[in-house]
């Protein structure tokens, strides 16, 4: 039996993280993280890229261009990096997830949880349930909106270390939105169950829902700094405060 535990704000490395930290720290790195890398082939990557974006965000309102180093000296330097920063800063504003920024945005982050810069922190109860699960023979995999690299920087560089192991698979947004009820049948088909036989958790009722017309059992988790409930939101769905609630059978 396979069970999917997928949410950020259960593991508050993926949503919550991302807000409080992971993005914040963008914006308040991205110059330095240029200036020290810029020499680097990734990073001249990450820039063209960059820089293709923004010619075809030319159109839009507020867009940044970004300029092409010439042979000005190191002053003109600086003038694109500063270019770069603001470009990026303005897409992030507006909650844009380009792959030119979610690449620059995934390169820094490895970056900055190798050097243990940033660790993962869960919530108390989260970690021993996994494990019990993981003992009773289930499997459990994360479905996150969050890329499947940066969810394996953040369970591989956490406050309880590496705990990559205790996962038997990643999804993110390629599979489909957790909002389309299609994206849970494609996750059950990859990982070979049918899809009565996962659990699936989440804060998100709209993704509820969606797993729900999939036939895929589901858990609401409510936590701290997590939208509230309608009434009727409370009383169609089964709620849980934590992992340690869940009294799930023994996988045959």
């Amino acid at each position: 039996m396979s069970w999917s535990t997928p949410r950020s704000s259960e593991f508050p490395s993926l949503e919550v993280l991302q807000q409080d930290i992971l993005f914040p720290y963008i914006k308040e790195n991205v110059k330095e993280y240029l200036q020290t890398h810029w020499e680097e082939e990734e990073c001249q990557e990450d820039v063209g890229l960059l820089r293709r974006q923004a010619e075809e965000d030319s159109h839009l309102e507020g867009a940044v261009p970004i300029p092409a180093v010439s042979d000005n000296g190191a002053a003109d330097l600086q003038q694109v990096i500063q270019a770069v920063v603001d470009n990026v800063c303005w897409q992030m504003s507006l909650d844009r997830k380009t792959t030119a920024l979610k690449q620059l945005q995934g390169h820094m982050w490895r970056a900055a949880f190798t050097a243990g810069r940033m660790k993962a922190e869960f919530f108390e109860d989260v970690v021993p349930a996994v494990r019990k699960w993981r003992e009773a023979g289930m499997k459990v995999y994360i479905y996150s909106s969050g890329s499947v690299e940066a969810q394996k920087l953040l369970f591989g560089h956490s406050t309880e270390g590496d705990i990559l192991e205790l996962f038997d698979g990643h999804f993110d947004t390629k599979i489909g939105h957790k909002v389309e009820s299609e994206s849970y049948r494609k996750i059950a088909d990859s990982i070979g169950c049918s899809t009565n036989n996962i659990l699936f958790l989440t804060d998100v009722t709209l993704e509820a829902s969606a797993a729900e017309e999939a036939d895929v059992h589901v858990a609401v988790v409510v936590r701290p700094g997590n939208a509230g409930l309608t009434d009727d939101e409370k009383t169609h769905y089964s709620l849980i405060t934590s992992f340690g609630e869940l009294d799930l059978p023994a996988s045959p």
